[in-house]
C-alpha cells in the first residue's frame, strides 16, 4: 500500500503569518491536520462563510467537514482552555467528537504555570518578553525539568492529586519567596482538574501510534506549526522566543512522526512583517507607514488583542527561515493590504558596524546595530481584494512576488487576497501537487 503523503505548514516570520487560513483552505486536500508545539498562546483565525473562528489549540482542519484534527505530544495543553474552545466549536456545529484526538504524552499547563509566568514577568528588573502569561514556558520548563505532569497522568486521579499537592507546595513556595504572590489552593485545583480530566478522556490517545497508522494506510497529514521561524526557542531572536520548536523540525519530534516522512515544507509569509510583543525587528516601522499598516491590515493578537508592530518585508530573515525549514513552497498572505501604496520597502540586505551581511546575528546586542539596506519597488494603487488568479493581478503585484521568488529560491504556491477560503489564488504547480493530494485522500477514503 502507498504510504500518505506529509506536508509541513510553517510561519517564516515572527507568527501571525495567516497560517489559520492556509491550513484550512489546504485541509481540503488532506484528512488529517495535526499540531505539533505550542499552547494557547497561539490563535489561528480563521473566515468560514463570513463567520470568524478563532482557535487556540485546536487544529484549524477541524472547520472541514470530515477531517480529523491531532494534538500531538510537543504541545502543552491547558485543559481548561481546550474544553472551552471544544464548547464553542460544537455550539457553532462543528463536529469534534470522534473526529479530534489528544497526545497522552502532551503535557498539561495547571494554574500555578500561569502564577509563576505572570508574576516574573512583571517583576522589576526582568526584561519583559511580551509572553501572553498563559503558563507556555513554565509548563515547557517543567517538561525539560522532568517534573511536568502529561496527559495520561492528568487521567490518572490518585497520581494527579499527588502531583497538584506536592507541585503547589513547591510553587507556592517560590512565587512566595521571589514575587510576593498569593497562595493557590491545592484542593480546589484537584477538583477542577479532576472534572476536566473525566471530559477529556474519550479524546486521549497514543497519537503517535495514530498518525503513523494513518500515513501507513495511505492517508496523507498536513502538520500545524505555531507561531513562527524568528519565535523558535534555538533559532529565534533568543531570549525574545516562544518555549518550543516552532520551525519545520518540530514536527517530527512534536507528533511522533519520523523526519524521513516529511515530503514537503510550505512557509507562510505576510507581504509585509509583523511581530507582537519584545524583541527585535529590524524593518519595523516606526512612523505613520505602520500605523497604516496595522489599521488597513487589522493587526491586533487574535488570541490576546495586543497590537502588533508593523513593518516591511525582510529578505534576510525570510532567507533563513527558508533555509532553516527546507521551504519548498512560500505562501504569500495579506498582499491586498499593500494596494494603496506608491512604493513598497523590501529590505534587502543588513549592514552591522558598516559591513554588509546576509547572516542573521545571535546576538540580541547585534540586533540593535542593524541598518537594514531597501529597496523600492513600485506599488499597483488597485485592489487585489479577492483576485483569484495571478493573471489577474496588477503588473507589478506580479513584479513583486517574482522578486520575492527569486530572492528566496523558494517558489511562490498560494496568495492571500483576503481572510476568505476562496480569496485565495493557486500557482499552476502548486495546485497540480494539490489535485495529487486530493485524489489520494479519495483512494484512501474509499479503502476505509
Amino acid at each position: 500500500m502507498t504510504r500518505g503523503k506529509t506536508a509541513v505548514i510553517v510561519g517564516a516570520q515572527w507568527g501571525d503569518e495567516g497560517k489559520g487560513k492556509i491550513v484550512d483552505v489546504l485541509s481540503e486536500s488532506f484528512p488529517v491536520v495535526a499540531r505539533y508545539a505550542g499552547g494557547h498562546n497561539a490563535g489561528h483565525t480563521v473566515m468560514r462563510d463570513g463567520k470568524k473562528f478563532i482557535l487556540q489549540l485546536v487544529p484549524s482542519g477541524v472547520l472541514r467537514p470530515g477531517c480529523r484534527g491531532v494534538i500531538g505530544n510537543g504541545v502543552v495543553l491547558d485543559p481548561i482552555a481546550f474544553l472551552k474552545e471544544a464548547a464553542q466549536l460544537r455550539a457553532a456545529g462543528i463536529t469534534i467528537d470522534g473526529n479530534l484526538f489528544i497526545s497522552n504524552r502532551a503535557h498539561v499547563i495547571l494554574p500555578y504555570h500561569r502564577m509563576i509566568e505572570l508574576a516574573a514577568e512583571n517583576a522589576p528588573g526582568r526584561v519583559k518578553i511580551g509572553t501572553t502569561s498563559r503558563g507556555i514556558g513554565p509548563a515547557y520548563e517543567d517538561k525539560m525539568g522532568r517534573r511536568g505532569l502529561r496527559v495520561a497522568d492528568l487521567l490518572d486521579l490518585k497520581l494527579l492529586k499527588t502531583h497538584i499537592e506536592n507541585a503547589v507546595r513547591e510553587k507556592n513556595m517560590i512565587a512566595h519567596a521571589l514575587f510576593n504572590s498569593e497562595p493557590l489552593d491545592a484542593d480546589k485545583m484537584y477538583a477542577e482538574y479532576a472534572c476536566a480530566s473525566e471530559k477529556i478522556s474519550p479524546f486521549v490517545c497514543d497519537t503517535a501510534l495514530l498518525l503513523n497508522q494513518m500515513l501507513s494506510s495511505g492517508e496523507s497529514i498536513m502538520f500545524e506549526g505555531a507561531q513562527g521561524t524568528m519565535l523558535d526557542i534555538d533559532h529565534g531572536t533568543y531570549p525574545f522566543v516562544t518555549s518550543s520548536s516552532a520551525t519545520s523540525g518540530g514536527a517530527a519530534t512534536g507528533t511522533g512522526v519520523a523526519p524521513t516522512a516529511i515530503d514537503t515544507v510550505v512557509g507562510v509569509s505576510k507581504a509585509y512583517c509583523t511581530r507582537v510583543g519584545g524583541g527585535p525587528f529590524p524593518t519595523e516601522a516606526l512612523d505613520t507607514a505602520g500605523d497604516e499598516l496595522r489599521a488597513r491590515g487589522n493587526e491586533f493578537g487574535a488570541v490576546t488583542g495586543r497590537p502588533r508592530r508593523c513593518g516591511w518585508l525582510d529578505l534576510p530573515l525570510l532567507r533563513y527561515a527558508v533555509m532553516l525549514n527546507g521551504i519548498s513552497w512560500l505562501v504569500i498572505t495579506k498582499l491586498d493590504i499593500l494596494d494603496q501604496l506608491n512604493e513598497i520597502p523590501i529590505c534587502v540586505a543588513y549592514k552591522i558596524d558598516g559591513k554588509e551581511t546576509a547572516e542573521l546575528p545571535a546576538e540580541d546586542s547585534d540586533y540593535v546595530k542593524i541598518m537594514p539596506r531597501y529597496e523600492n519597488m513600485a506599488g499597483w494603487k488597485r485592489s487585489t481584494e479577492g483576485v483569484r488568479s495571478m493573471d489577474q493581478l496588477p503588473k507589478a503585484a506580479r513584479a513583486y512576488l517574482a522578486f520575492l521568488e527569486n530572492e528566496t529560491g523558494a517558489r511562490i504556491g498560494m496568495v492571500s487576497t483576503g481572510p476568505d477560503r476562496e480569496q485565495t489564488i493557486f500557482t499552476e504547480e502548486f495546485g497540480d501537487e494539490l489535485k495529487a493530494a486530493m485524489n489520494r485522500k479519495k483512494q484512501a477514503r474509499a479503502r476505509s
